[in-house]
């Protein structure tokens, strides 16, 4: 290696893009403009675009190393001065006003990014230096301009812009609730609590129950999309994150301090079901997905919370399950429900447990004469008259298209009697407040005193029943 490299061997290897030029031409030209009278040499020159072709026409290259030639693909420094057409096109014929105004105010130095090509007509976009050196012969005579190729860097900014921008719109458009939240405080707290010998967490938060509140009080939103605003009913981000002590509240402690359990035990991808409100008010049910984005392990800095809103199949499963314990015309328990009962009170008790029997009287000439509509209001009420008499103690049970049944557990005949005498009371009650065919019951009840005997106590409920049901008809006749 030798001890020293000279000025032509520097120029030669130089990674960057060089020009050894003569500018002595450029002075001239900027001279003769001052003589004419140009003082605002932007305007001027912005009314004149044809002075810019006579500008850089004064410019000659002497000399480009190695560099130049392969950032420009010239074969020789020949080809490359015979394509300068094409490697100094201008897209923005404006553009080099910046530089002659440099000039022309006395600066001996410029840059500027700008656009060149090659020979073959490939974009570059550039880093465009200009340093004017000692004069040798004549003002300007000497000039070293520097080319820095920024293409690729260029590419890859507005490659990543895209790909920002792309992955913005896909939060901010996804058609579920997603948020950013920074967990690290969070994390910070669970931390401690190791350093200080905790090792059931589990335990910890049952003793500690104010532990997770704190918590839920350090989550740190960063952001919402638009989805998220639609869901919680919020105007904007500022409002939605403004109020959010009102959106994590109650229930959501319990399935937070089961997230927060995951957390201790390192699970930085989670799945549960949750509920949150609505700035109304409203409750929503919501399926979360949350996972520490990738890069944040170790600090839970970015988290991404993914909330689809399942509200609608919670009240559908609500209605399904409403279906299978109670009746859908007078929302009473069903029959169902009541055989349940019979089977769990039959094998344990309490005893003695009661049972009543009720069946509305003349539904059908109800029905015949006026329509099922009138006979279905005519149940509805007798299970509103039924519902009032029994109060909170049981739930009575349709059992039937016109039967009821109701359970006293506990209650002996007394209760059952005293049952009946306040459903004589809530249909006479029932009678005075609608219009319409007359509500009219039969009812009968039984008392089982011990395991086994609760069907032979429905049995003579049913006996009681008929015959008070025989004596209503006979008195009609």
């Amino acid at each position: 290696m030798p001890d020293s490299v000279n000025g032509d061997e520097v120029f030669e290897l130089a990674p960057v893009a060089l020009f050894y030029s003569d500018f002595s031409g450029l002075y001239r030209v900027l001279e003769g403009w001052r003589q004419a009278g140009v003082e605002d040499i932007e305007s001027w020159i912005a009314a004149h675009p044809e002075a810019i072709d006579e500008y850089y026409a004064q410019i000659r290259i002497r000399r480009v190393n190695r560099r130049t030639l392969a950032l420009f693909r010239a074969n020789s420094f020949e080809h490359l001065i015979s394509a300068a057409a094409t490697i100094f096109a201008r897209e923005d014929r404006l553009a080099p006003i910046a530089e002659i105004a440099a000039f022309w105010r006395g600066e001996r130095a410029f840059h500027a990014d700008n656009v060149n090509h090659t020979v073959d007509g490939k974009r570059l976009e550039i880093r465009l230096g200009i340093e004017l050196l000692a004069d040798d012969q004549a003002p300007w005579d000497r000039a070293l301009v520097s080319v820095e190729d920024l293409t690729a860097e260029r590419d890859a900014q507005r490659l990543a812009f895209v790909n920002e921008r792309y992955a913005q719109g896909l939060f901010e458009y996804s058609p579920i609730s997603l948020w950013v939240n920074d967990f690290s405080e969070i994390k910070r707290m669970l931390d401690a609590l190791r350093e200080q010998g905790i090792e059931d967490f589990r335990t910890f938060i049952n003793v500690h129950p104010d532990f997770v509140q704190q918590c839920m009080g350090a989550i740190r939103t960063l952001t919402v999309n638009t989805q998220t605003l639609r869901m919680f009913g919020a105007t904007t981000k500022e409002d939605l994150l403004d109020r959010l002590g009102e959106v994590f509240r109650d229930e959501m402690a319990v399935t937070f301090s089961e997230q927060l359990t995951d957390l201790w035990n390192q699970k930085l991808f989670q799945q549960r079901e949750i509920v949150n409100y609505s700035l109304k008010g409203d409750m929503i049910h919501a399926h979360m997905q949350w996972a520490v984005l990738p890069g944040y392990e170790q600090s839970w800095e970015r988290a991404l919370v993914a909330l689809t809103d399942i509200s609608a199949r919670k009240k559908a499963e609500a209605y399904l399950e409403f279906l299978g314990k109670y009746d859908a015309l007078t929302k009473l328990r069903n029959r169902s429900y009541f055989d349940d009962e019979i089977n769990r009170i039959g094998r344990r008790g309490p005893f003695p447990t009661s049972v009543v029997v009720i069946d509305i009287n003349g539904l059908k000439p109800v029905n015949d004469q006026h329509g099922h509509a009138a006979g279905d209001a005519l149940i509805r009420r007798a299970a509103e008259a039924i519902k009032k008499a029994a109060g909170d103690a049981s739930e009575p049970a349709r059992t039937g298209g016109d039967e009821f049944s109701v359970l006293l557990p506990g209650k002996g005949e007394s209760a059952a009697r005293e049952f009946l005498d306040s459903l004589t009371l809530t249909v006479d009650l029932n009678n005075q407040f609608y219009s319409g065919p007359r509500l009219s019951v039969s009812a009968g009840f039984g008392v089982c005193n011990k395991t086994g005997e609760l069907e032979a106590a429905i049995r003579d409920a049913d006996r009681m029943m008929y015959e008070t049901k025989r004596a209503f008809y006979e008195t009609r006749d």
